[in-house]
C-alpha cells in the first residue's frame, strides 16, 4: 500500500526575513559597518515574532559591542530602546551588554542603573561594571564592586575581574589594595596567567614599589612583550633610567618583540642619562622595525637628542617628520630653550604660527623662558598679549612663566602686578616671584613675600628655600639666611641639596665671614661639590684671603672642572697679592689641561636686533662712533669723580690698564645704547660674566651724567643704575 505524503509545515511568518536580517547584521558587524548593522537590527526586530527572542539576544550583542568600540552613545541608546520595546532589557545577556556599552561610552551612571535592574547577575555582569568604573577613573567604586560581588552574590573574582580592578588600584595609588589582589591571585593560581601578573607588576610600578614589581617580573614563568614593556616603563617612570635601559637591552638581546612602548621608555632613559650613543642605537633599531613613521616615537626621539644636548640631531629628525603634531613643535622649541638656543626657539615658535599650528599652554611655557633669556621687554610684552588673546594668561604655568620672564627682563614691578592678579598661585608661582625679587637685590621684599606665602598655608619646597636663601645672600641678610636654612629641615623635613649649601657659603662669604663659611663646609653631611668651593673661592677674591683661596681651589681642581673660570679666579687672587710665580704656575696648569677663559661679552637689543660686544672689539659697523662716544663719556664721568679701578689688570703699564678698562664690553654696549636711543630711554644690557668693580663704578656715574636709567643683568643678578646709584647698594 502506498501512503500519501503529508504536507510540510509552513514556516513562521517573518522567519525567513528575520534570518536574512540576522545574516545582514552579522556581516555588517564583521566589517564594522555601524549604520548597516543598525538598519539590519531594526528590520530584524520589527519582522521577528515575539518567540524569536533567543536569536535577537544572540545577535544584538554584536551591535552593542560595535557601539561600545565606536563610543557611539546615540546608537547604543537606540538599541536599548528597541530591546525595551520587546521586553528584553532584563535578560542577563542584554543587560550585561548594555552595561558594557554605557561604560565604554563614558556613562558609568547609566551602566550602574542597567546593572541594578538585573534580577540575576552573573560574574560577567559584575566584571563589566568593575571594568566600567575603572575605565572611567572611578577607582573607589571599582574596588567596592569587587567586594560586593563576593558579599552579595557570592561570585568569586576570576582573572578578568583582577585585570579589570588592578588599573583602579593604580589610579587610586592603593598599594595596600594591590597587595590584597596580588595575594588573592597567588592563592587562586591566577598569577600563572601572564596578563594577571603583568597587570600586578604594572600597578606596583605605578604605586612606586618598583622593586616588588621586579620580583613579580622575575618569578613569571612566561613573559610576553607587554610584561617587558611594563617593567621597563616602570623603571623609567620611577626615575631608575639605568635599570630601564639595561632591561631594554636584555629584552632586545633575548629576541622579545620590541614595540613602541619599549622604544618610548628606552628613549626616555637615554635622554635622562644623557647617553647619546645608546640613544643613537635605539634610533637605528626603531628605524629597522618600522617605527620611524610613529609620530609619538619620533617626538620622543627629538626630546632624547635635546636632552643629550644635540639639538642639531633633534632638528634633523624634526625637519624630516612628514606629519608634525603640536607635540613635535613643543618638543623642539623646549629643547632649544633648555640648550641655550633661545633665538632658535623663538624662530621655531614664529614658524609654528606661520604653519597655522595653534599653540597650547605647553608651547608658551616652552618659549617664554627663551624670551626671558633674551631679556627683551618688547618681546616680553608681545608674548604676554598673545597669551591673553589665547585665553591662557591665567593658566598657572603660563602665568608663572610670564612672571619669571618679566623679572628676568628687568621689569620686576610688572612681574609683581601679574603675581597679584593671579587667580591661582601654585608653589612655583611664589618661587618665581621670590626669586625675581632676590635677583634684583630686593632681599627684604623677598623675605616678606616668603613669610606671606607661609601665612597662606602654602608649603615651600626645596626651590622656594633656594630662592629665599639666594635673596638673603644678594642683600646681605645673614641672620635671616641662617634661620631659613635651619628651618628647611627642622620645620619642613626638606633635605638641603648642594645648591643650598653653596648659597649659604656665598651668603657668609659675601658678608666677610670666611672662617664661618669654611667651618660650614667642613661640617657638611655630604661631600662638597664644585659649586660650594666655587662660592668660597669667589668670597676669598672679594676679601683678598689667599690662604683659604688656595684651599678652595685645590679642592675644586681635584673635582676636575670642565671650565677654566676657577683657574682664572685663583690667578687673579695671586695677582692682587703680587704673587707672580703662582700666577704663572696656574696659567701653565690651565694650558696643560687645555682649559680656556670664557670671553666676556655684553649684548644690547634694539629694534629686534641683538648687538654683541666683546672687550676691545672693533668689528661693529658703528665702531668709530661707539669709541668716540665712549671717550666723551669717560671724560664726563672723570669730571664727577671717576677714577679707574685697575686692581683687576696686571702685567701692563698704568695707562694701558686704564685703556683696557675703558673698552670693557659693558661700556661699549652702553655707549652704543646711548647713540641709538632717544634721551631719557632706559638702556638694558646683558652680560655673561660678573660685572667688574670698575664697570660698576663707571656705570653709576654714567647714569648720573646722562640722566639715563641703565639696567644690567650679569651672570648673578640685576643692577639698576639711576642717578649715580645702583640698586645693589654696592653689595654684590
Amino acid at each position: 500500500m502506498l501512503c500519501s505524503a503529508s504536507p510540510l509545515p509552513s514556516p513562521p511568518a517573518g522567519g525567513t526575513a528575520a534570518s536574512d536580517h540576522h545574516a545582514r547584521l552579522r556581516a555588517a558587524a564583521a566589517r564594522s559597518d555601524l549604520p548597516g548593522a543598525l538598519a539590519a537590527f531594526v528590520a530584524m526586530s520589527s519582522s521577528a515574532p515575539a518567540s524569536a527572542a533567543g536569536p535577537v539576544l544572540r545577535t544584538f550583542t554584536s551591535l552593542l559591542k560595535l557601539c561600545a568600540a565606536r563610543s557611539d552613545l546615540a546608537t547604543g541608546r537606540t538599541v536599548h530602546a528597541q530591546l525595551a520595546t520587546r521586553g528584553l532589557v532584563a535578560e542577563a545577556l542584554a543587560a550585561t551588554a548594555l552595561a558594557n556599552m554605557y561604560a565604554k561610552c563614558r556613562r558609568p551612571g547609566d551602566a550602574r542603573r542597567v546593572f541594578d535592574r538585573m534580577p540575576v547577575r552573573d560574574r560577567v555582569a559584575w566584571n563589566a561594571l568593575v571594568a566600567g568604573y575603572a575605565r572611567n577613573g572611578l577607582a573607589g567604586a571599582a574596588m567596592e564592586m569587587v567586594v560586593r560581588m563576593q558579599e552579595e552574590d557570592g561570585e568569586r573574582p576570576d582573572s578578568v575581574t583582577l585585570v579589570s580592578v588592578l588599573p583602579a588600584c593604580a589610579d587610586a595609588q592603593a598599594l595596600g589594595a594591590c597587595r590584597e589582589v596580588h595575594a588573592f591571585a597567588v592563592r587562586g593560581g591566577f598569577d600563572e596567567f601572564v596578563n594577571v601578573s603583568t597587570a600586578i607588576l604594572d600597578v606596583y610600578c605605578k604605586c612606586g614599589a618598583v622593586e616588588v614589581a621586579r620580583a613579580v617580573f622575575n618569578q613569571m614563568p612566561v613573559k610576553n612583550s607587554v610584561s617587558w614593556n611594563a617593567m621597563i616603563k616602570g623603571y623609567a617612570e620611577n626615575g631608575n633610567s639605568t635599570e630601564a635601559l639595561a632591561l631594554f637591552k636584555r629584552m632586545v638581546g633575548e629576541g622579545v618583540e620590541v614595540t613602541d612602548v619599549s622604544i618610548l621608555a628606552a628613549l626616555h632613559a637615554c635622554g635622562e642619562l644623557g647617553f647619546l650613543d645608546e640613544g643613537r642605537r635605539v634610533h637605528e633599531l626603531l628605524v629597522r622595525i618600522g617605527l620611524d613613521s610613529n609620530v609619538s616615537v619620533m617626538n620622543a626621539l627629538i626630546t632624547m637628542y635635546c636632552k643629550c644636548k644635540r639639538t642639531d640631531l633633534a632638528a634633523q629628525v624634526f625637519d624630516e617628520l612628514r606629519y608634525k603634531t603640536r607635540i613635535s613643535w613643543n618638543s623642539m622649541i623646549l629643547g632649544c630653550t633648555q640648550n641655550g638656543r633661545s633665538d632658535d626657539a623663538v624662530r621655531l615658535f614664529s614658524r609654528m604660527q606661520l604653519e597655522n599650528v595653534k599653540p597650547d599652554s605647553f608651547t608658551l611655557v616652552s618659549v617664554i623662558p627663551a624670551l626671558a633669556d633674551i631679556s627683551d621687554p618688547l618681546q616680553a610684552r608681545w608674548i604676554h598679549g598673545y597669551s591673553i588673546r589665547l585665553h591662557l594668561d591665567q593658566d598657572v604655568y603660563v602665568l608663572t612663566a610670564l612672571i619669571d620672564m618679566y623679572a628676568k627682563c628687568g621689569r620686576v614691578g610688572i612681574a609683581r602686578n601679574l603675581f597679584n592678579s593671579a587667580r591661582e598661585r601654585h608653589v612655583i608661582t611664589w618661587n618665581a616671584m621670590i626669586h625675581g625679587y632676590g635677583s634684583h637685590g630686593f632681599g627684604k621684599v623677598a623675605v616678606e613675600l616668603f613669610e606671606e606665602m607661609k601665612s597662606t598655608g602654602r608649603v615651600p619646597n626645596e626651590t622656594t628655600f633656594l630662592s629665599v636663601l639666594s635673596a638673603c645672600s644678594h642683600a646681605g641678610l645673614v641672620d635671616e639666611g641662617r634661620k631659613y636654612f635651619s628651618s628647611m629641615k627642622e620645620d619642613y623635613g626638606l633635605e638641603p641639596g648642594m645648591e643650598h649649601y653653596g648659597t649659604i657659603v656665598d651668603l657668609l662669604g659675601r658678608a666677610g665671614k670666611l672662617d664661618e663659611a669654611w667651618s660650614f663646609i667642613q661640617k657638611m653631611p655630604i661631600d662638597p661639590g664644585i659649586s660650594v668651593y666655587g662660592a668660597m673661592l669667589g668670597a676669598c677674591k672679594l676679601h683678598k684671603n689667599v690662604e683659604l683661596a688656595e684651599e678652595s681651589a685645590n679642592r675644586i681642581f681635584e673635582l676636575g672642572p670642565e671650565e677654566g673660570v676657577y683657574h682664572v679666579l685663583l690667578a687673579n687672587i695671586y695677582a692682587n697679592a703680587s704673587m707672580w710665580k703662582d700666577v704663572a704656575r696656574v696659567r701653565t696648569a690651565m694650558e696643560k689641561k687645555g682649559l680656556q677663559k670664557s670671553p666676556g661679552w655684553s649684548i644690547v637689543q634694539l629694534k629686534n636686533e641683538i648687538h654683541t660686544f666683546y672687550s676691545g672689539s672693533t668689528n661693529h659697523q658703528q665702531a668709530k662712533d661707539i669709541y668716540a662716544r665712549l671717550a666723551k663719556l669717560i671724560d664726563e664721568i672723570k669730571a664727577v669723580g671717576y677714577v679707574p679701578d685697575t686692581d683687576s689688570i696686571h702685567d701692563v703699564e698704568d695707562d694701558v690698564k686704564a685703556q683696557l678698562l675703558n673698552t670693557h664690553s659693558e661700556k661699549l654696549a652702553i655707549a652704543y645704547g646711548l647713540i641709538r636711543t632717544a634721551p631719557g630711554t632706559t638702556i638694558q644690557i646683558k652680560k655673561n660674566l660678573r660685572v667688574c668693580n670698575d664697570c660698576h663704578n663707571a656705570t653709576k656715574l654714567i647714569s648720573l651724567v646722562t640722566g639715563r636709567e641703565i639696567i644690567m643683568r650679569d651672570i648673578q643678578r640685576f643692577h639698576h643704575f639711576k642717578d649715580g646709584k645702583c640698586s645693589c647698594g654696592d653689595y654684590w
